[in-house]
Formats: C-alpha cells, sequence, structure tokens
C-alpha cells in the first residue's frame, strides 16, 4: 500500500514531510467551484472529499490524503485568484479586517474516508494600495487561497493569527497525524 499526496500543492508536500511517512504526489484534476450555499468548511471538506474521491479512481488500495484550503470573509469565501486584478480585489476585502482560513482533509481507503477540517483565524495590517501592487506584483499571491501566502511574503501583511499556523500554510500537519492514526486503526492498515 503507497500512501498518496492529493494535491499539487508544494508546501502540502513539504508540511507532510515532517511526518516522516514515504509518500508519492499525485494531483487529481477536479471542479473547484465552491456551491455559494456552502459555508467555509462544507468548501474546504468537500473539494478535499473530490480530489480524494479521484485519485481513488485511479490508486485504488492506496492510501490517499487530499487537502483544500478556502479562506472566508464577511461570509464571502475566497479561492485563488483569477489574475492580478481578484487577487488585488481580495487583499482589499482582508485589509485591516480578521478572516477565516479552513483546511479540509480527507483520508481514504479503499471506500473507508474520513473527513474533517481545521479553522485558523488570520487578522491583517491595514493595506495602502502600494502594498497591494507590490505584492501582487510578486506573483505570490496567484496559486494561493485568498491571495496571499503566510509563509512567504505574505508574511508582512499578516498582524496576528489565532490557531495552527501550518493550517494557514495549507495542511494542520498537527492534526492530521492524529487523525491518521485512527483512521488507520480503524481500518485496519
Amino acid at each position: 500500500m503507497t500512501t498518496i499526496l492529493a494535491s499539487a500543492s508544494p508546501r502540502r508536500r513539504e508540511l507532510l514531510a515532517l511526518l516522516g511517512i514515504p509518500f508519492e504526489v499525485h494531483a487529481p484534476h477536479v471542479d473547484e467551484r465552491i456551491d455559494p450555499a456552502w459555508d467555509a468548511a462544507q468548501a474546504a471538506r468537500a473539494l478535499a472529499g473530490q480530489k480524494a474521491a479521484a485519485a481513488a479512481e485511479r490508486f485504488p488500495g492506496d492510501y490517499i490524503i487530499a487537502a483544500d484550503t478556502v479562506v472566508e470573509i464577511g461570509g464571502a469565501l475566497l479561492g485563488k485568484p483569477v489574475d492580478a486584478a481578484d487577487a488585488a480585489r481580495m487583499l482589499r476585502l482582508l485589509s485591516g479586517r480578521e478572516h477565516r482560513v479552513v483546511t479540509g482533509v480527507c483520508l481514504r481507503l479503499d471506500q473507508a474516508e474520513r473527513v474533517f477540517s481545521q479553522e485558523t483565524r488570520v487578522r491583517f495590517y491595514a493595506l495602502d494600495e502600494d502594498e497591494i501592487a507590490a505584492y501582487v506584483r510578486t506573483g505570490e499571491p496567484m496559486d494561493k487561497a485568498g491571495a496571499y501566502g503566510i509563509q512567504g511574503r505574505g508574511a508582512l501583511l499578516v498582524e496576528g493569527i489565532a490557531g495552527d499556523y501550518f493550517n494557514v500554510v495549507g495542511l494542520p500537519v498537527a492534526r492530521l497525524a492524529r487523525e491518521m492514526r485512527g483512521f488507520v486503526k480503524e481500518c485496519g492498515a
């Protein structure tokens, strides 16, 4: 049995490596559209579940770990920006406010699965247009939910966090380790 990380994120790859387990990376292609009726936790869990299901079809019998991260502010869900203007729009929304970062994780082995989500609250400093434009020009916001990466230059935007830092990066590793132990026992693997 092989452990498969069903994600293209280099950050998730680095974080999963902290657990010291061997794994392979295979990012499934899924439609990441968010149902407007979902809240952040439902969206993150649903998208992680879709990725896990797609990976399980390709790798039956393997242990699948899939994740997706969503940012929520004032009831609006923010995924990855579609372009620089969208990234700037998102950063304006986050400026001077607190938002929630929710990562959904799906563990799957054959037909058994365990799905959970982790939430972290992040507060941004008030940003002026020059700061927003400069950050967008770095290109860093383009592949990240909410248009920022806390582990990179986006750290300069963050006034504070409440919760798991690694969750904001994209994978709540401590919770994941605990959930994995329980799931493996349940599955008898």
